[in-house]
């Protein structure tokens, strides 16, 4: 059984809702399971220590999950066109398996969820390949093949899967396309990894 890495940052859920999706389409590849992961919040001002495991959801990354998986996806809220500050600290941190080569070789893909529709979604998905493409990552996409890329109104891209949330209080739900998508996102990678680590 071979593991892919979900790593997400996710604040209002939209994110996360997403890594679900994506774990889901790797669960429907033969011997291949997803491993959920989170990083942990930062802020310019820290007045109390996050806890050390989070109080729902996913646990926090380790160093042994980027070491044990077969494959990585990650995904990030857009923040002005880029990643969340929490994953890019995150990223920051791996210079010891970037050094390693601990993630050389392994297929990866990304994804993302804005508040509007033109909201930063490529430039955010192409923030995320930059440090992947520097730890030797294969980057996987999604192709014109997957009928819902091209009926989306919604999120969904070749550069990744992705979810419009809207900017109201309470976050659009993912649309039918967008759930087909991250799950295709997913598939992709787990299929890759399995094909790799023959």
């Amino acid at each position: 059984m071979i593991e892919i890495l979900v790593l997400y940052y996710s604040r209002h859920g939209s994110t996360a809702a997403l890594a679900r999706h994506v774990a889901r389409g790797i669960a429907t590849v033969p011997d291949t399971q997803a491993r959920l992961r989170t990083v942990a919040p930062v802020a310019p001002v820290t007045e109390v220590a996050a806890p050390p495991v989070p109080e729902d959801g996913a646990p926090y990354v380790t160093a042994n999950d980027l070491e044990e998986c077969a494959g990585l996806v990650l995904g990030s809220p857009t923040r002005f066109g880029n990643m969340a500050a929490p994953m890019k600290h995150f990223l920051d941190s791996t210079a010891a398996q970037w050094l390693s080569g601990t993630l050389a070789g392994k297929p990866a893909a990304v994804f993302t969820s804005t508040g509007s529709q033109h909201g930063g979604q490529e430039s955010t998905l192409l923030s995320m390949m930059l440090p992947l493409i520097h730890h030797g990552m294969l980057l996987i996409g999604l192709p014109y093949t997957e009928k819902a890329l091209n009926t989306t109104t919604g999120g969904g891209s070749p550069y990744g899967a992705s979810h419009v949330a809207g900017t109201g209080v309470k976050p659009n739900p993912l649309s039918a396309d967008e759930r087909l998508l991250a799950e295709a996102l997913g598939r992709r990678v787990a299929t890759i990894a399995r094909k790799l680590s023959r």
